[in-house]
């Protein structure tokens, strides 16, 4: 957190200190002031300090205003969603003017960078689809099909009136005291409606359970559309929940209890400051609003940030190699690759030093590499799949050999650096290239036949659409844009509740570094993109040996080198059934491990923190379900579990490597100045 925002703007003012002239009005009169009514009532008290009003600093005032103690939730319960005096609110008025000025000031500059981007992307002449995921002919589909069928709707229709009644009649009897049982509960994982004031205050009771109960109306009315296909029906499933999740009573300052609270706690100044925090979000995307889900201030890359100790020793276009300095006498004879996503930032393996996989890796006696990829920008659009795996793995086994003498290694591949993993192995295989002697996985898909709800965004007209707006961004799929997609596929905790955080109780963002790291994010040139929808996501080449890449045809089948797939119960980006899929393609030796949790915490679990759990089952029958019925569940961390499998398949030691000592010399201290780029 910055200086600036742990100030207040008005303690910073001279001004607060000293007694205000009074202001006439129109008519003559002296103003009233908004501070003390115009008589005092016979006999009452004054509220907060001793001291005169006039005499009183900002921050003083706002002391006094907290000194009357935070509300219990009981009073919420009852005040809730009601008004509160107009004196009460915005009573700090040399705080909102600093406030005011700022954002004036400000609001220049994003008009501004508003008109600066609308031009770049007018000079493209393209012009970018305002519906790119063609969400409204999707939903007109199912709408014109849902009322193609009047007794269909008139039956949903009844059992919604139906609910409303139920709920109507336990209102009357909740407000005579009675004890009644909720018609509409969320659902057990649902925080939206933790605050005892959705229970305890009837009104609030009764919007929630008419929110709840609407949801469960346009959710059948998607559910029961009769001549849709089922991709249009879980596409509009899908933006119905987006929709949904817009539409909750706690996005709304009025009818949230934790705002209303806020608000009375500091006297209107969350709206002030939550105003602020979203200009700040507009100035930041140049007119676009980029929602910050962490403090963007507080981390830096390579300061508490990716702090292991390593060199970059290599780099090219598309990506740097860093190598990282032992800390063990001898490590193992192979050198291991790790080949991260580029679609995200290599760091989310290094965020601090005791959840560090890298540093795990390290202190178990392993020379580790790391590509760190490029932010790529308009001038490496034309970059395909192809020079990924050339520049990108190819490239640095050689620069690997010339830095250790060795020229076999082991690798790991996680989500999208994964797939270009396995068709890596794939080619070389073909290739007879046996630089590569093990492979582990982590959360990596080579078989997209359930890849899960990204397959929601991926049919041809999405496609032609995503084209145009990569074409009219300068022919690089913008990471404002990436950022969004994945956001909406946890829509209540990675938008709304940052954006009641944020803007409706002004709170300062997060100091979550994984939340940073989901922030930092990168852009894809075209014709990666273009190529990882059509080719795998649409299409699903790879798993049917179909896939060309570089004139050479991919059977991962022929890949007989041991591997090590790992998957994440939760995970809804790569799921496990998609990850044991793709186990099934490989032709030689394959554990499939599942971890607890997601496409994250699944992977990133550092044995010292005792979370989570893992199921392991040495066998590969035809089906999951198989799979898992035959599995032993264990407690905490599967990494000590892979170690064991990779000190089996990579055995040797030799004396620990330096950085910078083989045939490459050092560039610069990890972690490289690549991962530092950022597009906003």
């Amino acid at each position: 957190m910055t200086d600036r925002m742990k100030k207040n703007p008005g303690e910073e003012t001279e001004t607060a200190k000293k007694p205000s002239k009074k202001k006439k009005s129109s008519s003559g009169r002296p103003a009233r002031s908004a501070e003390k009514p115009a008589k005092a009532s016979p006999g009452r008290k004054k509220a907060g300090s001793s001291k005169p009003k006039a005499t009183q600093s900002a921050s003083d005032r706002r002391k006094d205003a907290g000194a009357s103690a935070k509300p219990a939730p009981e009073q919420i319960a009852k005040a809730a969603p009601g008004g509160h005096s107009a004196n009460h609110l915005f009573s700090d008025y040399e705080t909102m003017a600093t406030y005011v000025a700022e954002l004036q000031e400000k609001g220049q500059g994003i008009l501004s960078g508003m008109v600066d981007q609308h031009a770049a992307k007018g000079r493209n002449k393209v012009q970018a689809p305002s519906d790119p995921l063609n969400m409204q002919d999707t939903m007109a589909d199912v709408f014109t099909n849902v009322f193609s069928d009047p007794y269909n709707v008139m039956r949903m229709q009844f059992g919604m009136w139906e609910d409303t009644a139920r709920l109507a009649e336990s209102m009357v009897k909740k407000a005579t005291g009675n004890d009644v049982d909720p018609v509409a509960e969320p659902h057990a994982g649902d925080r939206r409606f933790a605050h005892p004031a959705w229970t305890e205050n009837q009104t609030l009771d009764y919007l929630k359970q008419s929110y709840l109960i609407q949801c469960k109306w346009a959710r059948e009315l998607v559910n029961k559309a009769e001549g849709v296909d089922e991709h249009t029906r879980r596409k509009a499933s899908f933006y119905m929940e987006q929709f949904l999740a817009a539409m909750a009573p706690t996005n709304f300052a009025t009818t949230n209890p934790e705002v209303i609270e806020e608000a009375m706690k500091t006297r209107g100044e969350n709206f002030l400051r939550g105003f602020r925090n979203f200009i700040d979000d507009m100035e930041r995307g140049h007119g676009e609003l980029l929602m910050k889900q962490a403090d963007m201030n507080y981390f830096k890359v390579g300061e508490n940030l990716a702090m292991t100790p390593g060199k970059v020793v290599y780099q090219n276009d598309l990506m740097q190699l860093i190598q990282y300095a032992p800390t063990t006498d001898d490590v193992a004879t192979r050198p291991m690759l790790i080949i991260p996503p580029w679609i995200n930032k290599f760091y989310i393996l290094d965020l601090q030093p005791d959840t560090s996989l890298i540093r795990w890796l390290v202190a178990q006696g392993r020379t580790v590499f790391v590509v760190s990829w490029v932010n790529p920008g308009s001038d490496l659009a034309h970059k395909s799949f192809a020079d990924y795996m050339h520049e990108g793995i190819f490239d640095a086994l050689e620069a690997i050999e010339k830095a250790t003498g060795e020229n076999q290694v082991d690798t790991i591949g996680y989500c999208i650096g994964g797939t270009l993993l396995g068709c890596t192995l794939a080619y070389m295989a073909a290739k007879k290239d046996e630089r590569i002697q093990s492979a582990t996985f982590f959360t990596a898909q080579m078989d997209f036949r359930e890849a899960g709800e990204l397959l929601l965004f991926i049919d041809d007209q999405q496609i032609a659409n995503l084209e145009k707006q990569i074409d009219a961004a300068g022919g690089v799929m913008e990471a404002s844009a990436m950022s969004k997609t994945f956001n909406m596929l946890r829509p209540v905790d990675l938008i709304w509740s940052v954006y009641i955080d944020n803007y409706l109780k002004g709170k300062e963002p997060k100091q979550f570094d994984l939340l940073y790291w989901n922030s930092d994010s990168t852009g894809m040139s075209k014709e990666v993109y273009l190529f990882y929808l059509r080719e795998f996501y649409q299409s699903n080449r790879l798993s049917q040996g179909e896939l060309v890449l570089d004139n050479v045809r991919l059977d991962l089948g022929r890949v007989k080198i041991p591997v090590f797939m790992q998957a994440g119960e939760k995970d809804h980006i790569a799921p496990p059934r998609s990850i044991y899929r793709s186990a099934r393609l490989y032709g030689g030796p394959t554990r499939f491990m599942l971890a607890g949790s997601g496409h994250i915490a699944g992977v990133v679990n550092h044995p010292d923190r005792r979370k989570y759990h893992y199921s392991t089952n040495d066998a590969l029958p035809e089906t999951m379900e198989d799979w898992v019925e035959g599995a032993t569940r264990h407690d905490y961390s599967w990494w000590p579990y892979w170690m064991e499998w990779l000190n089996e398949v990579s055995r040797g030691t030799v004396p620990a490597r330096v950085p910078g000592d083989g045939k490459l010399k050092v560039i610069e201290d990890a972690p490289g100045s690549y991962v530092k780029v950022t597009t906003v």
